[in-house]
Parts: structure tokens; C-alpha cells; sequence
């Protein structure tokens, strides 16, 4: 995978601004968060090599499309895995109106993601006893973790008027929008070349935490998902959330119909920690963010509005606007044998059935705290080493930054 800082922070003074105001109110400054340090205040990383976006399209499937034992079929939805006694022995999929059987040689690798994943089992016959009376669908094998400990990471977005014309609000318009696309196309550089988000931090909510809770991303514009600007004029935000929440949630078929939509509860927010944890966020964000260091930029604060204040106002705003970071994961947890949640084993196997391996973000028995995507692929790589009988690699004593005094201070100082 290609890893790069997209334009390093050259678009926008503001990306430098909101990393010294991070270290004005006491965090420390990190130069790889992916690194030695995590916590902390520094550059962001994402997946672009070259000005392009290295998907793990482009990374992993289009080098190996020219293996002959590599057949690539598109259009097609899974309908369930076939089992002679408790092996796996084919799957099931249709494309175009049309069955199609494949038989497995040695083992079926679900892939499927943490949504569909755990339907495939239970249109299979997998999972909790009730679940699949409750759809129609006989039972081969109960693992009552199927569909269960469903995480996403939340996030609202702090915004903020701008008082000098450098953020990215002049560039959201048609023709400007045509520039950047031109420069991307023949170059690969500009602002094409970029997700924007060039700066980030990680911090502790509260002391006795040894790694962060919180993560923030940077974003020198005031805008919405859809792209549209969110003021007339410049401004910016930071998207924050909490990055291990508490609240769990279930993903379900509704039916043995592959087409029916499943029930997916994702009880976001019903951990009474987990709201503890937003009115942190909001409060150590405002801080941050009215630091000296943002002075120059800082208009009058958007959203969520500097009347937002209470414990009461922040609960009632944040269940207003937060959004999905699209992170779900957990539904088909790792854990030990005698966990009775746990429905894959340390090896990605499906605890109890024979030739079947589940490999994507719903292994995972907790959220990571931070994007998933790159855990996602960690994943990926590690069990293709499992499945080929490659020996892993010795390990490293690899030295990790945790704050001397993490058990009675949230940070160096605090300006509050």
C-alpha cells in the first residue's frame, strides 16, 4: 500500500495552526501516529501513492488479475455457503438471474464485510438459534455471536467561521472544481491529489488512560458530506468523535430471501459512558480550538453553536448531528473457543465448522482506535500468511510512547 501525506499540509496554513494550537493547550506534537507516538498532535496519513488513492483494488486484486489461478467474478450476491456435515463445501451466488455453484477444494474465506458477512452465515445456518427461526432459516450450527457486537466509530464536526481568505471555501465551486480535476488528470498533483484532511491529533479524555480515546481530523473548509459549502465566505472544522465506544449493536436477516434487507441496530449512544465521552469531546475540542494559535483564522464558532454549553445541550446537539464515521465492524468476533460471542478463533476460522474462514473488519472483537481501513488490511495480510503456512515473522520489541504520568494527568498542562 502506498502511503503519503497528500500535499503535506501545503494547502492551508490553517492545517499548521490547529496542530500548534493542540500543542498550546498541553498535547504533545507526533510525527508519525502510526508510529512510536500515537497520542498527540501532527500530519496525517492516507493511502495515495502517486496522486492517486491506493484502494486495495488497485494495491492487492489488478497486480494479481494476471494469475491463472485467479478468476475475478462482478455482479454477483452470494446467497449462502453449502456444507456437508460441518465442512464447508461450496457456496452458492447469483449473477444475472442465474445459480451458480463453486465448490471449495480445501476452505471458503468469507470477505464479505461486517454487515454482510454475518448475514451469509445466517442464510447459511449459522448463528443464534433465534435469529434464524425468526427468518425462516434452519439451523446447521448455532454460534449465538453471529450479527452480534456491531462498533462504528460516531463523529460530529466543530466549524467555524474564517477570518483570512485561506481555507478551501473558494474552491468548491464548478469552474474551480474543473481546474483541480484538470491538474489531478494530466498531473496528479494540486488539490485532486489530496482527501484534505492533512492534519490530525489523538488525545486522552481524561487521566488514567494509557492510549487516546479521542481522534480528530482537520479539514480547512466549512462544508458539508455532499461537498456543498456550509457558509458564504471561508471557514473551517474538525471532525471529532470517540474512537472506543462502548455501546454495541446486531445485524440480522430478515429473511432467507438474499435480496431482503437485513435489521441492523447499531444502539449507537445507549452506553451511558459513551455520552460521558461526547461532552468530553465537546469541551476539550472548544478548548482546543480556542487557543491562541487559531486567533488569527478563528471567526465566530458555527456549530455547534457557543450556547451549546450543559451536559443537557450537548447530549440533545450531539444526537442531532453525529454521523457514522463508516466503521462498522465486530459482527463476527475473534476470541477464544470458550467465549461464547466469539465466532472466529485467533486464525480467522469459524469456531466449530471445518474449512470455512471469515477475513474482514467484522473479526475484530473491538473497534481500533482510529481508521479501520489499515487494521482491515493488516488483517487481510496476516491470515493470507495463516492460509499459505508462511511461518510469521520473530517479534519486535518495538518501543511505544505512553506518558509517564498517564494514571494523574490528561496532558503536559491545560489551559482550561
Amino acid at each position: 500500500m502506498g502511503v503519503s501525506g497528500g500535499n503535506n499540509m501545503t494547502g492551508s496554513p490553517l492545517y499548521g495552526a490547529f496542530i500548534e494550537a493542540g500543542v498550546e493547550a498541553g498535547y504533545p506534537l507526533t510525527d508519525d501516529y502510526n508510529g512510536y507516538r500515537q497520542e498527540g498532535f501532527g500530519p496525517m496519513h492516507m493511502t495515495v501513492d502517486g496522486g492517486e488513492r491506493t484502494s486495495t483494488s488497485r494495491a492487492y486484486l489488478r497486480p494479481a488479475l494476471k494469475r491463472s489461478n485467479l478468476t475475478v467474478i462482478t455482479g454477483a450476491l452470494v446467497e449462502k455457503i453449502e456444507f456437508d456435515g460441518k465442512r464447508a463445501k461450496s457456496e452458492t451466488l447469483r449473477r444475472k438471474r442465474r445459480k451458480h455453484s463453486f465448490d471449495a477444494a480445501k476452505e471458503v474465506v468469507l470477505s464479505a464485510g461486517s454487515i454482510a458477512s454475518p448475514m451469509i452465515l445466517q442464510r447459511s445456518g449459522v448463528g443464534a438459534a433465534s435469529d434464524l427461526k425468526d427468518a425462516g432459516v434452519a439451523l446447521l450450527h448455532e454460534l449465538v455471536g453471529v450479527g452480534y457486537n456491531l462498533q462504528d466509530h460516531l463523529e460530529v464536526y466543530f466549524q467555524f467561521h474564517c477570518k483570512k481568505a485561506v481555507s478551501l471555501n473558494n474552491k468548491l465551486d464548478l469552474f474551480s472544481k474543473l481546474m483541480i480535476g484538470v491538474r489531478w488528470f494530466f498531473f496528479k498533483t494540486g488539490l485532486g491529489a489530496t482527501n484534505h484532511f492533512e492534519s490530525c491529533a489523538f488525545i486522552r479524555s481524561e487521566a488514567g488512560l494509557k492510549s487516546p480515546d479521542i481522534q480528530f481530523h482537520f479539514l480547512p473548509a466549512a462544508m458539508r458530506y455532499d461537498g456543498t459549502p456550509s457558509v458564504k465566505g471561508h471557514g473551517f472544522q474538525v471532525h471529532v468523535g470517540p474512537n472506543k465506544p462502548k455501546s454495541r449493536g446486531k445485524v440480522a436477516i430478515t429473511s432467507v430471501d438474499p435480496d431482503a434487507h437485513p435489521a441492523i441496530e447499531f444502539n449507537y449512544l445507549q452506553h451511558k459512558e459513551d455520552i460521558a465521552a461526547w461532552r468530553c469531546c465537546i469541551r476539550l475540542t472548544r478548548e482546543i480550538m480556542t487557543q491562541s494559535a487559531m486567533d488569527t483564522y478563528r471567526g465566530a464558532e458555527i456549530q455547534p453553536g457557543s450556547n451549546i454549553t450543559s451536559d443537557e445541550q450537548i447530549d440533545e446537539w450531539v444526537r442531532a448531528n453525529v454521523e457514522s464515521a463508516y466503521h462498522p465492524c465486530g459482527t463476527c468476533k475473534m476470541g477464544p473457543v470458550e467465549d461464547a460471542g466469539s465466532v472466529v478463533d485467533p486464525e480467522c476460522r469459524v469456531i466449530g465448522l471445518e474449512g470455512l474462514r471469515v477475513v474482514d473488519a467484522s473479526v475484530f472483537p473491538t473497534v481500533p482506535n482510529g481508521n479501520i481501513n489499515a487494521p482491515t488490511i493488516m488483517v487481510a495480510e496476516k491470515m493470507a500468511d495463516v492460509i499459505l503456512g508462511k511461518a510469521p515473522l520473530p517479534k519486535e520489541g518495538v518501543p511505544i510512547w505512553i506518558a509517564n504520568d498517564w494514571e494523574t494527568k490528561q496532558r503536559n498542562q491545560s489551559s482550561m
